[in-house]
C-alpha cells in the first residue's frame, strides 16, 4: 500500500483544532458545567419555529436567490431603518449568508487581495486571522487595553501602513464583552477616514447590550457610510445559533465585490429558514429588545459569584461573555493550562483568552459565556465556590 502524499504546508494544516471544540469536548468527558462555547440553552420564540417549518414542508426547497430571498432582505432593510434611521437597498446592498463566519469570510475575500494588510483588534474572534492570512495577505493585531478593555486608538494609528486595506472591528465586543463608547467610535472613523481605509463590522451582538449602553452602528458615523460594511446574525439576535443564518449590510459598491465571493463560498442559504428570520425581524420584536433584560441579571448574578470565588471581573456592557482575571487566585499557571484545570476537576468548562490573539498575549484571562439558564449559571457558582485552591 503506497503512503498517501503530504498534506500541503498551508494555514488550516496549521492550526490546531478550535478552543471551543476541545474545551466543549472536556466538559463533555468530565461532566463539567459548559461556561465556555457560547450558545444558549433555551430556543428563541416559537412563533418563527413555525413559520420555517411550514416553509419547509409547503416548499419549494430548491434553490434560492444567491443573495437572499426578497422577504429576508426586506425585512432586514425594515430592520435597520426602525432601529439605526439606515436606508438600505434591499436589492442591491444586502446579502444574506450561512451565518455571520461565512459573512465575515465574504467580506475579508471580496475586500483583500495578496499583500494588503488588516488590522484586527485583539482579543479578536478566532476565525478572523485564518481567514486574513488564507487571502495571502497580513493580519496585523492591536491589543485592546487589558485594565479597562479600551479601545487603543494611537496604537491603531499606528498600525496603519501604505499597505493597509481595512479595519476589522467587533462591537459589542467577543470576547472582552465591551460596547465601544460614542467617542471611541468616533476616533475609530476618523482613522477610517483620514488614511482611506474600509471598515468590516461584526455586530453580531448589536442588540445584546446592558445597563442603558448603546449599540452604535459605525456605518450611521459621518463619513463612514460608502467605506463600511456591517455583519449580523439571526442566531445572536433571536436564540438559533444553530440556524447560521448571517447577513452582510453596505453600499453597493463594497457588496458587489462581497456577493461575488458568496456565490462561491455557500451561494446560498436554506430559504425555510431564512423565511422563520424575516417573519422574527418583522413580529418579535418585543422578544429580541426583551432578552438583554433577561441576560442582565444572569451576567449581575455571574460577576457576583466569581467575585466570591475570587476573581476580578473585567467590565462587561454587551454580549454573552464575562472575562475573568485568575490573577487574584494565586494560581501558578497560564490561562490555557488553568482553564483546562478547571473542567476537569473543577467542573466548570470556560474559554482561555489568550487563543484570541496573534501575539504577545496576556495569559491571566478565562471567559465565562451567562447566555444559560439560571440554574445552569448557578451549578457553575456552586461548583467554584466549593473548588479547593
Amino acid at each position: 500500500m503506497t503512503a498517501a502524499p503530504p498534506l500541503p504546508d498551508n494555514v488550516f494544516s496549521r492550526l490546531g483544532t478550535t478552543i471551543f471544540s476541545v474545551m466543549s469536548a472536556l466538559a463533555v468527558e468530565h461532566d463539567a458545567v459548559n461556561l465556555g462555547q457560547g450558545f444558549p440553552d433555551e430556543d428563541g420564540p416559537l412563533s418563527i419555529r413555525q413559520a420555517a417549518a411550514k416553509a419547509l414542508l409547503d416548499g419549494p426547497n430548491q434553490y434560492p436567490p444567491m443573495p437572499g430571498l426578497p422577504a429576508l432582505r426586506q425585512a432586514l432593510a425594515r430592520h435597520a431603518k426602525r432601529h439605526y434611521d439606515l436606508d438600505f437597498d434591499w436589492q442591491s446592498e444586502i446579502v444574506v449568508t450561512s451565518g455571520a463566519t461565512e459573512a465575515l469570510t465574504d467580506c475579508l475575500l471580496g475586500l483583500l487581495a495578496p499583500g494588503d494588510e488588516a488590522i484586527l483588534i485583539d482579543p479578536a474572534y478566532d476565525s478572523y486571522r485564518p481567514i486574513v492570512e488564507t487571502i495571502g495577505a497580513r493580519a496585523v493585531g492591536v491589543p485592546l487595553d487589558e485594565n479597562s478593555w479600551s479601545l487603543p486608538l494611537a496604537a491603531i494609528e499606528a498600525a496603519v501602513t501604505p499597505r493597509t486595506k481595512l479595519i476589522l472591528i467587533n462591537t459589542p465586543h467577543n470576547p472582552s464583552g465591551r460596547v465601544f463608547t460614542q467617542d471611541e467610535l468616533h476616533g475609530l472613523a476618523d482613522i477610517v477616514k483620514r488614511r482611506n481605509l474600509l471598515l468590516v463590522c461584526d455586530e453580531v451582538y448589536e442588540h445584546l447590550t446592558f445597563d442603558g449602553v448603546r449599540h452604535i452602528p459605525l456605518i450611521t458615523l459621518p463619513g463612514m457610510r460608502e467605506r463600511t460594511v456591517r455583519v449580523g446574525s439571526a442566531g445572536k439576535i433571536f436564540s438559533f445559533t444553530g440556524w447560521k443564518i448571517g447577513w452582510i449590510q453596505g453600499p453597493s459598491s463594497l457588496i458587489g465585490p462581497i456577493m461575488k465571493a458568496h456565490q462561491f463560498v455557500t451561494f446560498t442559504t436554506s430559504p425555510a429558514l431564512q423565511i422563520g428570520v424575516a417573519h422574527g425581524l418583522d413580529h418579535e420584536q418585543d422578544w429580541y429588545l426583551d432578552l438583554p433584560r433577561q441576560l442582565q441579571k444572569r451576567r449581575d448574578s455571574l460577576v457576583a459569584g466569581l467575585t466570591r470565588a475570587g476573581f476580578r471581573t473585567m467590565p462587561c456592557q454587551g454580549t454573552y461573555f464575562v472575562t475573568a482575571d485568575i490573577r487574584p487566585l494565586g494560581v501558578n499557571a497560564d490561562d490555557v493550562a488553568f482553564a483546562r484545570d478547571l473542567a476537569v476537576k473543577g467542573g466548570v468548562a470556560t474559554i482561555p483568552l489568550s487563543v484570541f490573539y496573534g501575539a504577545d498575549a496576556p495569559q491571566h484571562f478565562i471567559r465565562f459565556a451567562f447566555c444559560k439558564k439560571q440554574e445552569t449559571i448557578d451549578a457553575a457558582l456552586a461548583r467554584l465556590a466549593a473548588r479547593k485552591p
